[in-house]
């Protein structure tokens, strides 16, 4: 074989070979390219995955806060709904309890007239029919109030309060300091409740 035709057979064989490898690399390559995008899209995945049970989470969370706020708004009316109930029913108690004030307020200067009126004297027969006739009157309308729970206060010879006396005058007495030794009007209470108080003389 001449120079030539051994030059010609190894360029042959060199262009044959050059495809070869080329592809190899290229496959190569390629393969490389697969597992470096593999590679970068896994944590890609997992940072979408993460990102996707936080943003569960923060939605639970915020259920819950709004779960929790509801509740407290309900406690908080529920409550303030009990005490309106309650001022209700305690004033319904107390005007009920009363009830009867206004009507003993309106009697009170009647029995007022009438003690005036049996305070006077007499010996005239017909006085004396009138007068027992204004103490009946008298007596019919002392046990109507204490019906009602309407009573005259106790207040002669009494230690004086000021919860339930009045005290227009002071005198001095043998009796001890502080004592009522006369009334000048008397007091009333309902139930547990001064009306009107007595008006009192209290010795010094």
């Amino acid at each position: 074989m001449t120079n030539e035709e051994e030059k010609d057979t190894a360029v042959n064989e060199t262009s044959e070979t050059a495809p070869e490898e080329t592809k190899e690399q290229a496959d190569t390559e390629a393969a490389a390219e697969t597992e470096k995008t593999e590679t970068e899209e896994a944590p890609a995945e997992e940072t979408a995955k993460e990102t996707e049970e936080v943003t569960e989470e923060d939605e639970i969370s915020a259920l819950k806060e709004q779960i929790e706020e509801s509740e407290n708004k309900y406690l908080k009316l529920y409550a303030e709904f009990e005490n309106f109930k309650r001022r209700n029913r305690q004033e319904a108690e107390i005007n009920n309890k009363y009830k009867d004030q206004k009507f003993a307020e309106n009697l009170l200067p009647v029995l007022d007239n009438l003690e005036r009126a049996l305070a006077i004297d007499g010996t005239d027969e017909s006085f004396i029919a009138l007068n027992k006739g204004v103490e009946m009157v008298y007596n019919n309308l002392v046990e109507t109030l204490e019906k009602h729970d309407i009573k005259a206060i106790d207040a002669l010879d009494q230690p004086f309060d000021p919860n339930f006396h009045q005290a227009v005058m002071t005198e001095a007495s043998d009796k001890d300091s502080d004592i009522v030794i006369e009334e000048f009007q008397k007091g009333y209470i309902l139930k547990d409740r001064v009306i009107r108080p007595t008006m009192v003389k209290v010795s010094e």
